[in-house]
């Protein structure tokens, strides 16, 4: 959370400058690379090497010594949510690589497409990730257990695999901006003290409309070939694809979840054909192996988040926020909308929305108890736009894990991620209607 004492807490612009250069250098390099015809441009540059300057320059411009600069940076990347971010990629790649070898992935595959028009594809797997993100109340288990069933459905009926993608990712926003159970609920109502139920009628009322959008879009776009049933030669290996949807559609803890989906897939090959335990172990090391990339990058996210937050950019974004609401003509219209850019901003910076919630909860909550906004309206815009934030920038954990999945560069699979966007439109439609 922020200090409660303004006086004593930093504000500095130039704070912000370490995580510029990290997007002008992950994203202008893969831009560049790709204008120039240069195949899988944005893998060129892997992003936990572009982020090591900014971490640099994040050093250099804090004004401690550098062990204590250093040592913040090492807390930052040991924050709570940061560490359950990078185990639940670890335990997803581990679930994915194993069901993938065990022949679950086909099977279950088949299975859905057997049972879903070829039409419906697309929306419905929204749809699943949605009620699945709804039950869970997180978007991350919902990616796990979602995109290796979808990305093999993409794979079989002709989807293309960025749009599949997307929809997986909408959908998982979708279901964890509504839950009740979510992070980032909890965080709006607390900080905001409003009730839960309160504040989610009035997500509803945004996030619905644009679900129904973006379910209409993604069925202009569903272009699935017309599939012929398709075989299923050993049915049991899909059922640890199954147990894991029905854990998660009845809230059971993600790590119980990828823990149980594991186990299962290895349990489930062994007794039904030649897959011996050492293949089994080596299977889960290749998951891990796969996540290589996103575990670092998450790491040092965190810690350049904290090197931030302590310098005063997050602080600078706030103020600077707050002091041209406080110019506006009408106080409350551009009181919604502060609410919403200082908790669009602070998820720019910080890259995970719960915490970007945390840490902009005060500030909201003053600017919507002095322009008289409602605190259930001022937390559904807050987990609103944080849930746009984090479902569109290409460095959040969302876009990297589906990314890592699908084999696809972060910043295609938020080019395709349709409900964020409509979301925000939505959003913004019914604050200027309640002006």
């Amino acid at each position: 959370m922020l200090p409660s004492n303004s006086q004593e807490a930093p504000t500095s612009a130039r704070a912000l400058l370490p995580i510029m250069l990290f997007l002008c250098l992950f994203i202008g390099v893969g831009s560049y690379l790709h204008w120039q015809g240069v195949e899988f441009a944005f893998y060129q540059l892997p992003a936990p090497i572009a982020i090591i300057p900014a971490i640099v320059l994040a050093i250099i411009l804090s004004k401690h010594n550098i062990n204590q600069a250093i040592e913040q940076f090492v807390g930052g990347m040991s924050n709570h949510n940061i560490i359950t971010m990078c185990l639940i990629y670890l335990l997803a790649g581990a679930f994915s690589a194993v069901a993938k070898a065990s022949g679950g992935a086909e099977a279950v595959v088949n299975l859905a497409l057997n049972g879903v028009p070829s039409w419906f594809l697309l929306p419905g797997i929204f749809v699943v990730a949605g009620l699945i993100a709804t039950a869970m109340g997180t978007s991350m288990g919902t990616i796990a257990a979602v995109a290796p069933i979808a990305l093999g459905i993409a794979q079989t009926a002709g989807i293309d695999p960025v749009y599949m993608a997307g929809a997986v990712l909408g959908g998982a926003m979708f279901g964890d901006n509504l839950s009740i159970i979510s992070d980032t609920t909890i965080a709006a109502t607390r900080t905001q003290g409003c009730a839960m139920k309160d504040k989610f009628r009035q997500n509803l009322g945004i996030a619905l409309p644009a679900a129904l959008l973006t379910i209409v879009l993604l069925f202009v776009l569903n272009d699935s070939a017309k599939l012929e049933s398709l075989p299923i030669n050993n049915p049991l290996s899909a059922l640890p694809y199954l147990v894991i949807l029905l854990m998660a559609v009845f809230g059971v803890n993600v790590f119980v979840v990828l823990f149980s989906g594991i186990v299962l897939a290895g349990g489930t090959a062994m007794l039904s054909g030649d897959y011996p335990l050492l293949t089994f172990g080596k299977d889960i090391y290749a998951g891990f192996s796969g996540m290589q990339e996103i575990f670092l990058l998450s790491l040092f996210i965190g810690g350049l988040s904290a090197l931030m937050r302590e310098q005063g950019g997050l602080r600078f974004i706030q103020q600077w926020v707050g002091k041209r609401v406080n110019k506006a003509k009408s106080r409350s219209f551009a009181a919604q909308n502060g609410i919403a850019l200082i908790t669009a901003l602070t998820n720019l910076a910080v890259a995970n929305n719960t915490v970007a919630i945390l840490v902009a909860g005060d500030l909201t909550k003053q600017l919507a108890k002095e322009n008289e906004i409602e605190a259930a309206r001022s937390a559904s815009l807050m987990d609103i736009f944080a849930c746009v934030i984090q479902g569109l920038i290409p460095y959040g954990a969302q876009a990297l894990l589906i990314g890592s999945l699908f084999s696809l560069s972060p910043i295609v699979v938020v080019s395709a991620a349709w409900y964020p966007m409509i979301l925000a439109a939505v959003a913004v439609l019914v604050m200027l209607r309640r002006k």
